[in-house]
């Protein structure tokens, strides 16, 4: 009996150490769980191939999406990447695109109000294309790859076939030009053709939507094409497909689709003059004056009161530069979705739900893609070691007008008063003191008191 009281004392310890140990597990297992499934949802590291081919690639992140409820966006970032010397084939989309040149030159042609549009993009550039525009890219330099970002605006039609699609003009057996999936008769007729030459005319072209155009790869027809002078090139592309219109007004009306599209594409004589006049510029992010700037960082952005043709898209474009340890203030977007992509260096993003707990705090690197929900608050860290700069589209042209919780002329500092005060049960005197003690504002330095390895 003795034995027994002297060992009852030890099993309730032990037991009552067993039952902490579970419960700590448990507990340290739901904040691993609630962080692993905030980074599952914040960070969208899951990149899809559109394209591949030996010349260059476009990839793809899905943006964030949780069926039933409040975590979903229509836009999609795309990653194109383009081989010296090389031609993104000619392709309308049916999704808004809005180009950011990341890296390298290009050259876009496209079509705008029924004119050939062609422009030179430069490192920094902005540049849109609508949605059912026809356009290519073309790397013209011989030594450095081009690296381009664009959002892509899912737009309803799609969202019943797939999250993108690419609809080429050129092609044969891969990729397929959309003139392919004709009757041959009829597409022969329509192009007065033979079934012959046309069956050769949709079959040549076997490297891929991304095409080497010299060296000791094959040079096709594109090579040709995109050496000539705007007006040359209108008619090249009218000598390819043999476009003559029809006499017969019966004949006419029985092609009108087909013949209307490759009208449009491929622009009328009356305009050949006018090649490019009337198409937008494009509008360099690099050479603007910064929107903020303090010794701890600079932010820059466009929207449609900035740069008109992003109006078109409904999308607003961003970059931010944070100097080593600083930190983006906390914030929230009022009016829009926000997506980054992190340029330079790494740092962390943190996001919180609306009931006041912790979303995700993942530390990012270059070439991670992240969102933030409208209204969900957030911030952006950068590490101690090297600045942080990371570019970003919206999903509105409007001007964001982000709302800052923390730091000089926030929201914190504009409800100060007793009712705020009571918000938090303390007094308006001790409320003024922590809401006056930051001094800056948008952009904060990081603390004396911050770990090292806090990023």
């Amino acid at each position: 009996m003795g034995n027994i009281r002297t060992l009852l004392p030890l099993v309730l310890v032990l037991f009552s150490a067993l039952v902490a140990s579970v419960c700590g597990y448990e507990y340290e297992g739901r904040k691993s769980e609630q962080r692993t499934q905030g980074e599952k949802w914040f960070l969208l590291r899951q990149l899809h191939n559109v394209v591949q081919t030996d010349a260059g690639s476009m990839r793809m992140v899905k943006g964030g999406y949780r069926a039933g409820s409040f975590l979903h966006s229509p836009m999609h970032i795309g990653f194109i990447s383009m081989e010296p010397n090389s031609l993104f084939i000619p392709q309308y989309l049916d999704s808004d695109l809005v180009l950011f040149v990341h890296h390298g030159e290009a050259r876009v042609g496209h079509i705008y109000r029924d004119e050939l549009a062609e422009k030179s993009l430069k490192q920094g550039d902005i540049y849109t294309i609508p949605a059912g525009s026809a356009f290519y890219l073309e790397n013209r330099n011989e030594n450095q790859r081009l690296r381009i970002i664009c959002s892509i605006d899912i737009t309803s039609e799609s969202m019943g076939w797939h999250a993108f699609q690419s609809f080429f003009i050129g092609g044969g057996t891969h990729p397929a030009s959309v003139l392919a999936g004709f009757d041959h008769t009829t597409l022969s007729t329509a192009l007065n053709v033979s079934t012959e030459e046309l069956k050769t005319f949709l079959t040549r072209q076997t490297s891929g939507p991304i095409v080497h155009l010299s060296g000791s790869h094959h040079t096709n027809t594109w090579s040709e094409f995109l050496a000539q002078e705007p007006h040359h090139k209108l008619a090249h592309l009218k000598r390819i497909v043999n476009f003559e219109e029809e006499a017969n007004s019966k004949q006419e009306e029985s092609t009108w689709s087909l013949r209307k599209i490759l009208f449009t594409l491929l622009n009328r004589e009356d305009i050949v003059n006018r090649v490019g006049h009337r198409a937008p510029s494009a509008c360099s992010l690099y050479n603007r004056n910064t929107d903020f700037k303090n010794e701890y960082g600079w932010t820059k952005k466009l929207d449609e009161s900035d740069y008109s043709p992003l109006k078109q898209s409904g999308h607003g474009v961003y970059i931010v530069n944070l100097s080593p340890g600083s930190m983006m203030a906390p914030h929230v977007n009022p009016t829009a979705i926000e997506y980054g992509v992190v340029l330079k260096g790494t740092g962390r993003i943190q996001i919180v739900y609306p009931n006041g707990t912790l979303a995700m705090n993942a530390r990012v690197r270059e070439g991670d893609v992240f969102w933030v929900p409208r209204y969900f608050p957030f911030c952006q860290i950068a590490s101690t070691n090297g600045p942080f700069e990371f570019f970003g589209f919206t999903t509105s042209a409007r001007r964001n007008h982000p709302q800052f919780l923390v730091g000089r002329n926030s929201l914190i500092q504009r409800l100060r008063g007793p009712e705020f005060a009571a918000a938090f049960g303390i007094g308006e005197k001790r409320l003024k003191r922590i809401t006056n003690a930051q001094h800056e504002q948008i952009i904060l330095p990081s603390s004396s008191s911050t770990p090292g390895d806090m990023v």
